[in-house]
């Protein structure tokens, strides 16, 4: 399988000595356990989860620092126990530095390329918000046409600022030839964000989900998850009493939120790229937002565990089936018995991720908000 890989070239070796651990890692943490590039790139054959750095920050107006934040978020996530042995995992170390942002861009894509044509998830440790560019571009290049999902407290579409990462969905989302069939945006902000910006997005019949309906019911952002190819989290979603780091805001997602919404992430079986951006270890206070940032991973592998146990939808034995007739339409709503989450069928009889809600919703002969979305975009 290593000679699939032609990535070596755009890689720095994790270097153990800089993840400040003084002690040998103890039986079944996951330092022990991982496969990890320091002076051979490992066997990914059977990997499942690829991580891979990036400290890249020019995009934010920030000078490239020594202190990785990918070492720092290491540095926790080695230590912390592994109890998914259906879960593979591998770290193949840092994207080089390039001699121009763009150059950064482009090792960044073709790694990614690389890794997810050979059907591995990869976690980026970032590193800006602007790399996101990056991980669409992967798909961009392959006319590959997606679902996207942005967790964040700003919607980054300032006209007004020539920072990278404040502007960069502007040309994500509006760019020609455009890829992206749906932009999901959940936990901004209201004061924030220009009201005139979210009718822009309603346009477009893209979503955008305040985070306080996010936080009251975090189980309606599985089917949005679920049904995306990139997912890109920026730590200004998480409040700053959970990921002090973020020095935007105050207020956002509670830790606990931050790996509800990364389980769900890996119980996806269409996403992926992962990105998890903003970090900067030198605003963090006790190493809390690495720490923060290191459980959002273990719960990723929490979720890739659960949904390597989920069935296809065209296996009827593991769903309950619900023939359900809302406003005079007829549709079909599956559970699966193994994970208890929810899917229904349009008319086209394509079935797309649901919630509880929505079928309970549809027995009150009410059309579901998801499905008229669905079928305006189609």
């Amino acid at each position: 399988m290593s000679d699939m890989f032609n990535i070596v070239d755009f890689l720095e070796p994790v270097n153990r000595a800089v993840l400040a651990q003084d002690e040998s890692y103890k039986d079944g943490q996951m330092g022990k356990i991982l496969q990890v590039y320091e002076e051979e790139m490992p066997d990914l054959t059977g990997v499942d989860i690829v991580l891979v750095g990036c400290g890249e920050t020019r995009g934010a107006g920030i000078p490239p620092s020594r202190q990785l934040a990918s070492d720092a978020i290491r540095a926790e996530f080695y230590q912390l126990f592994y109890w998914h042995q259906d879960v593979s995992i591998a770290d193949i170390g840092n994207i080089k530095k390039g001699a121009s942002l763009k150059d950064t861009y482009a090792a960044l894509k073709t790694v990614l390329a690389e890794l997810t044509a050979a059907g591995k998830m990869v976690v980026i440790l970032g590193g800006s918000h602007d790399l996101t560019l990056a991980q669409y571009g992967m798909y961009a290049d392959q006319k590959r046409v997606i679902d996207a999902v942005c967790i964040d407290a700003l919607i980054d579409l300032s006209m007004d600022s020539l920072q990278r990462d404040q502007n960069f969905l502007m040309e994500m989302l509006t760019g020609e030839p455009n890829f992206i069939r749906h932009y999901n945006h959940i936990g901004f902000q209201s004061y924030y964000v220009h009201p005139h910006m979210l009718e822009t997005m309603d346009k477009l019949r893209f979503d955008c989900f305040r985070v306080g309906m996010v936080k009251e019911q975090i189980e309606e952002m599985e089917p949005v998850i679920r049904n995306s190819q990139l997912l890109s989290f920026d730590i200004s979603a998480i409040a700053n009493a959970f990921a002090p780091a973020n020095t935007i805001t105050p207020n956002g997602l509670n830790g606990e939120d931050a790996c509800v919404l990364m389980r769900y992430a890996g119980m996806s079986t269409n996403i992926s790229t992962i990105g998890i951006y903003g970090y900067l270890p030198s605003k963090d206070k006790e190493a809390l937002t690495a720490k923060q940032i290191s459980h959002m991973l273990w719960y990723l592998v929490d979720g890739r565990s659960r949904g390597k146990r989920e069935a296809q939808v065209e296996e009827k034995d593991s769903f309950n089936e619900f023939h359900m007739a809302f406003a005079e339409i007829e549709s079909v709503f599956l559970q699966s018995k193994k994970t208890g989450r929810w899917w229904m069928q349009l008319p086209d009889k394509k079935f797309i991720p649901c919630s509880y809600k929505d079928y309970l919703l549809a027995g009150r002969n009410e059309i579901p908000e998801r499905w008229l979305r669905a079928q305006e975009r189609e």
